[in-house]
């Protein structure tokens, strides 16, 4: 269970940071954001959720490390926030909103890859521990 909560993590490293791009690559060309980014949107947010639902189940087990109020703050963060911003813009497509849908999304990977590092180096995951 470990090793898909794992892979589900760097799924969302690297899709975060692949948004990203697109999203500064829009805003360069000043291109209004399509309807294609928009389901990358509710497709990296539903990967958060499998992440956090993953979490739930590991939490069941009695395999989450001790941090795990943290752990929620944060996936809830991950879930969150992309609607959210969404929300807050209200719709627009414009360049400004490409810019900000970039940084949010390498923000989202950093978080992801800080967590995933925090994650893997905890003494839980030793074997005989």
């Amino acid at each position: 269970m470990n090793d898909i909560h794992n892979i589900l993590f760097n799924a969302h490293i690297l899709f975060s940071i692949a948004l990203g791009v697109w999203s500064v690559t829009m805003a360069v060309r000043n291109q209004p954001i399509s309807g294609n980014f928009w389901g990358s949107l509710a497709t990296i947010t539903i990967l958060a959720a499998a992440i956090t639902l993953v979490g739930v189940i590991m939490t069941l087990m009695g395999l989450r490390p001790p941090r795990i109020v943290t752990y929620y703050l944060y996936m809830s963060w991950l879930v969150v926030i992309m609607p959210g911003l969404f929300t807050m813009l209200r719709g627009r497509d414009d360049r400004n909103a490409a810019i900000a849908f970039a940084i949010l999304c390498f923000f989202n990977a950093t978080t992801s890859f800080s967590m995933l590092q925090r994650e893997v180096v905890g003494p839980w995951m030793l074997p005989g521990a």
